[in-house]
């Protein structure tokens, strides 16, 4: 059973569409980014299912609860920008938010000092946030939206304005709390997204163009190229390679032959049957996978 389910939900300002008639839905346990380029409805979306904005059309429901009913007990929020208290040490900060989350004072400090050592800050614990850096401040932040145990964490680009050390811990930590609860989370850097997520939602100008898991996308966008490499001078094969009807073009490289074709797993099984029938010194066959930033520039190109 889906966890959250999104219907037809469109989102305008002053007229102007932000988001036009997205719908999709995801189960617990699983990761989804949200991809698109500034400016595409990421942020929209996420303000909206967390109830920070309201919806100009469309229906959200979360699994086992009432049409219309406020869903944010169950949510995690966590914004681009966070704000928080400088003069608030991270203990303090957390004990605050879980007693803004109706927590008791005691289950907030029991619930803050377990999630200090979840993110990898309870040696900071005592000193004032303003001391921190960025990627402990991102850490301290997702401990504030998890607070009150969410079903769903949603973060909004978790790691843009990050470090590379404070992009590697927060993505470590994601890895880590997709085990516990359903991630909803926005970026624009692709290489982040097909490190963590499971699904991927692919926006432009506030319409889902895209919505899959990496392989089904890599199917649907799959690239008919396939690179060999074979002893000795490979353009002596290229006439056979020639032969094979799927293929359409080929050529040798430095170090390779690239191949290209138009049914790529019948070509690959003509290909390496013809090598063997005739005994090519063949190094290395692959077929190259596409990459998101492919996929991506694809769908909004369509």
């Amino acid at each position: 059973m889906a966890l959250l389910t999104v219907s037809n939900l469109s989102k305008n300002y002053e007229g102007n569409p932000a988001v036009r008639q997205v719908s999709f839905s995801f189960h617990p346990g699983t990761c989804t980014a949200l991809i698109g380029p500034n400016g595409a409805g990421k942020t929209t979306i996420l303000r909206t299912l967390a109830g920070l904005l309201k919806p100009s059309k469309g229906e959200i429901s979360f699994s086992g609860m009432e049409k219309n009913q406020d869903i944010r007990e169950h949510i995690g929020y966590l914004p681009q920008y966070p704000s928080f208290h400088g003069w608030m040490t991270g203990k303090e900060f957390l004990v605050h938010a879980g007693r803004l989350a109706r927590l008791t004072k005691k289950e907030a400090e029991q619930r803050a000092d377990d999630l200090l050592h979840k993110v990898g800050i309870a040696e900071a614990k005592d000193k004032s946030i303003s001391k921190y850096s960025g990627g402990m401040k991102q850490r301290l932040g997702i401990a504030q939206a998890i607070i009150h145990k969410p079903k769903l964490l949603m973060l909004d680009e978790p790691v843009s304005s990050l470090d590379p050390l404070g992009r590697r811990e927060v993505l470590t930590l994601m890895e880590e709390l997709k085990q516990e609860m359903a991630i909803l989370f926005s970026t624009h850097i692709l290489s982040d997204a097909e490190e963590v997520s499971d699904r991927l939602l692919l926006l432009k100008d506030g319409v889902l163009v895209e919505d899959g898991t990496m392989t089904e996308l890599r199917q649907k966008y799959q690239t008919s190229r396939i690179s060999m490499q074979i002893e000795g001078d490979m353009t002596g094969y290229l006439h056979e390679l020639e032969s094979i009807p799927e293929v359409k073009d080929c050529h040798a490289e430095k170090d390779s032959i690239t191949i290209i074709c138009e049914d790529v797993e019948t070509a690959r099984r003509n290909i390496l049957l013809k090598a063997a029938q005739e005994d090519w010194p063949v190094t290395g066959f692959s077929i190259n996978q596409v990459s998101l930033e492919e996929m991506f520039m694809k769908a909004v190109k369509t």
